[in-house]
């Protein structure tokens, strides 16, 4: 007799996902060939913990601990690790970053921020020698040498809350959303300076850069809006309404299609990124927050804090083709290759 539970595997996941499903109940854990395997990283705010799940049979991998209250994660370039940002508590901000083993499912260092509170949004080099994170109560962009786990510098961005960071994929500049300030933040890399304070709008979070590097997306959540950068000038080229409470922004890696994630709407909005203009609205409930897109551009996940899911998205048509149990208030997510 098949249960309910194979049956979804069936519908969703198709027969691979079905088969193995059936086997990790008779034999246990089951380690699928790594050349066809990649992990997600989901963090879970709440239980202070990151699940790791395998994209192909949507399998519980396990979970690591983390710190206290972690809220983004980036994956290293080599799929080894991830690193999450442990923001802390509403009584003690959080000054610290834990680094996971994804195959042993382990956190296996902390790296300590020191007098950089509340680190938020985080970014990884091409080359996995370098992290770049905000710190909110600092106002600041801290950049790490991964393999000593120590601050080499910082850049104040003079904001307040400096939540989500996106790099150029030069590595020669970085751009801040400035929750607090309404603001985007240019920052020169190189000689660790701030460019230019952008202003967008009311609630500015949710930041991504096209694959070339020529624009910047953002979201301002409290004004309900999607701002479109130029990167050579820093100015503004264009804003759009957006549904409520836009969170998240992320451009597709062809660079045609933005997704963002609107929180209180419970939607994911589809925007041609050229003109702005909507292309799709999908329903997906459950206070939407964090996007991750695979680098083939073939699926997205949507993390809804609310429900404890992972909703996973066909690019193709924009549908939603699955979903995955999270742990509690799910909210960024990396993958390992």
């Amino acid at each position: 007799m098949i249960n309910n539970n194979i049956l979804f595997y069936l519908k969703s996941a198709g027969l691979l996902a079905a088969i193995l499903l059936l086997f990790t109940g008779l034999f246990g854990k089951i380690v699928l060939p790594s050349q066809h395997r990649s992990t997600l990283v989901i963090v879970n705010k709440s239980d202070n913990t990151v699940s790791l799940v395998d994209t192909i049979s949507r399998i519980s991998l396990g979970e690591a601990n983390t710190g206290y209250h972690p809220h983004e994660v980036a994956t290293s370039p080599d799929g080894k690790l991830a690193y999450v940002t442990n923001y802390g508590t509403n009584i003690a901000a959080g000054n610290s970053i834990s680094v996971i083993d994804i195959d042993k499912g382990l956190e296996v260092a902390k790296i300590d921020l020191g007098e950089y509170k509340r680190p938020h949004g985080i970014a990884v080099s091409k080359d996995g020698r370098r992290l770049y994170v905000t710190c909110e109560d600092s106002k600041a962009v801290v950049i790490i040498d991964a393999k000593r786990g120590k601050v080499i510098h910082s850049i104040s961005t003079n904001q307040l809350t400096s939540h989500m960071i996106a790099i150029t994929p030069d590595e020669k500049h970085a751009y801040v959303a400035n929750i607090g300030s309404g603001t985007v933040t240019a920052i020169d890399l190189l000689n660790h300076k701030i460019i230019k304070h952008i202003n967008i709008g009311a609630g500015a979070e949710g930041i991504d850069i096209s694959p070339d590097g020529k624009t910047v997306y953002a979201t301002s959540r409290s004004a309900n809006k999607l701002t479109k950068i130029d990167t050579s000038s820093n100015r503004i080229l264009k804003q759009v309404k957006t549904d409520k409470f836009p969170i998240r922004v992320k451009a597709t890696p062809n660079g045609k299609s933005l997704l963002v994630s609107n929180a209180k709407a419970g939607s994911l909005q589809v925007f041609d990124a050229s003109s702005l203009k909507e292309v799709k609205r999908i329903e997906v409930g459950g206070t939407p927050i964090g996007i991750l897109i695979e680098p083939d551009g073939q699926k997205a996940y949507i993390a809804r804090t609310v429900d404890n899911m992972v909703s996973i998205i066909d690019l193709d048509s924009f549908r939603v083709i699955g979903e995955i149990h999270s742990g509690n208030k799910p909210d960024g997510m990396g993958l390992a290759n």
